[in-house]
């Protein structure tokens, strides 16, 4: 066989073979920038969330005596503030206060609180001064009950998903997401985030080892993730035509090839 044709033909057979496969480097996370630190380092980016409107809070009053705390509770009987979620596959009840547009919350027996900008610790200052004058050593507990983070993209389960704490991270997200499937561009992951009525636009690469820095790798409630998908998903996912050709000219390649050798 002419040397010259052989090599085209192997040539023509790997280049086939290798465009339509997703490199080693494009799978890996934390494989880019300076080293890791030997030793432990602070976490300064971590937020604190800031209470918007819209935000559905919990708030529990808990006292030695129960009896006279419930009259600052929500009345689970009659359902005061509900909000329906999705959440664990199912309609359930989420018993708590809707913050309003004006930022205020209305408590039974307190009134109305101004919650915008503050956070839930703040929140429980608030209440803890409110009830001096009618309970004693009052405990009280303020959570997110609307702690959302949608994920979409190429993402193995993408989804809007309910977190308990506010501690989030975009791993953490991922992870619930069921992890960025071989076809996600790891480089150029978005972040939308509404904030103070306004909406705003973060990029992370989580191949980066940076990453533990960005103002958006630490959540908040609300925002969407988004994995945009690698150039070679697009071109797998084309009409049917396009899309087997390739797969038509790689087995010619290797028709070709075998009866080349054969004849050798």
């Amino acid at each position: 066989m002419n040397p010259t044709i052989k090599n085209i033909t192997l040539y023509t057979l790997i280049t086939l073979l290798l465009s339509s496969c997703v490199t080693h480097d494009e799978l890996l996370n934390f494989n880019q920038g300076p080293e890791f630190p030997a030793s432990p380092v602070d976490i300064q980016n971590l937020p604190e969330l800031e209470i918007q409107p819209d935000d559905l809070l919990s708030i529990r009053i808990k006292a030695l005596d129960p009896i006279a705390a419930m009259p600052f509770n929500i009345d689970p009987e009659g359902m005061a503030n509900m909000n329906m979620n999705m959440a664990g596959g199912g309609m359930r009840p989420l018993i708590g206060y809707l913050v309003d547009r004006e930022g205020t919350i209305d408590m039974p027996m307190l009134g109305k609180i101004k919650v915008l900008g503050k956070s839930t610790d703040e929140v429980r200052q608030i209440v803890l001064k409110k009830l001096k004058p009618f309970l004693n050593n009052p405990v009280v507990s303020v959570r997110f009950l609307n702690f959302r983070i949608t994920v979409l993209g190429e993402v193995l389960g993408p989804g809007t998903f309910f977190v308990a704490n506010e501690r989030v991270t975009v791993l953490d997200m991922l992870g619930l997401a069921g992890d960025i499937t071989p076809y996600g561009n790891r480089t150029n992951i978005l972040v939308i985030r509404e904030e103070d009525g306004q909406r705003e636009f973060g990029r992370l690469n989580i191949q980066e080892r940076d990453i533990f820095q960005s103002p958006y790798f630490y959540l908040q409630q609300n925002d969407v993730i988004y994995v945009e998908p690698l150039p070679v998903r697009t071109a797998s996912i084309r009409d049917q035509s396009t899309r087997i050709l390739p797969w038509l000219s790689a087995i010619t390649a290797l028709t070709t090839l075998a009866l080349t050798l054969s004849n050798l």
